[in-house]
C-alpha cells in the first residue's frame, strides 16, 4: 500500500506540471467578451503562461518569483534639487497649507454657528385656522445639510492640522 501511494503522489506531481487547458477569446457584435476552454467559432487562442504551482521552491525548474522590483539607478540628466530650493519649496508649501488650514478653522466656525442659529430656529406652518404647528420632518431635513457642513469643515480642518504635523 505504501509504494502505491508514493507511486500516485509521484504521478500527480509529473502530471501536475502538464496540466494546461488552452484558454479562447472571443468579443460578440455588443462588445461582449467570453472567455471558455472550449473552442469557439471566431475565437481566437491565447498563449498564456501556466501559472507558478511551485509555492515557493524550484523543484520545477521554474525560477522564483522575486517579491520586490529590482531597483533602477537614477537617469544622469534627471533634473537635481539642491536643499536650500526644497527647504524653499516645503516652507512655502507648508504657508500655503497654513493658509488653507485658517481659511478651513473661520469656515468650521460659521457652520458651527449657522447649526447652533439653525437649532434654535425650528420651522414652522400654520394651517387655515392660525394654529402653529413644527415642521419636523423640514427641521431635521435642515439640521442634517447643517450638520453635514460642520462635519466636512472638521474633517478639513483634522487633515489639515495632519498633513502640518500638529497634534490636538
Amino acid at each position: 500500500m505504501n509504494k502505491l501511494s508514493l507511486i500516485l503522489i509521484s504521478l500527480i506531481v509529473g502530471f501536475n506540471n502538464f496540466a494546461q487547458a488552452e484558454i479562447y477569446k472571443t468579443v460578440d457584435a455588443e462588445g461582449r467578451v467570453t472567455y471558455s476552454n472550449v473552442k469557439i467559432k471566431g475565437g481566437k487562442k491565447l498563449d498564456i503562461e501556466p501559472a507558478d504551482s511551485s509555492f515557493g521552491n524550484n523543484s520545477g525548474g521554474r525560477e522564483a518569483v522575486k517579491s520586490s522590483p529590482k531597483k533602477t539607478t537614477t537617469p544622469s540628466n534627471f533634473p537635481k534639487v539642491d536643499g536650500q530650493t526644497q527647504n524653499q519649496r516645503d516652507g512655502k508649501r507648508r504657508e500655503i497649507l497654513q493658509g488653507e488650514l485658517n481659511a478651513e478653522k473661520e469656515a468650521l466656525a460659521k457652520a458651527k454657528q449657522a447649526h447652533a442659529d439653525g437649532a434654535s430656529n425650528p420651522e414652522v406652518f400654520k394651517n387655515a385656522q392660525g394654529q402653529t404647528f413644527r415642521n419636523v420632518p423640514k427641521f431635521e431635513e435642515k439640521m442634517k445639510a447643517l450638520q453635514q457642513n460642520v462635519d466636512t469643515h472638521q474633517r478639513n480642518v483634522d487633515l489639515l492640522n495632519r498633513e502640518l504635523g500638529i497634534s490636538n
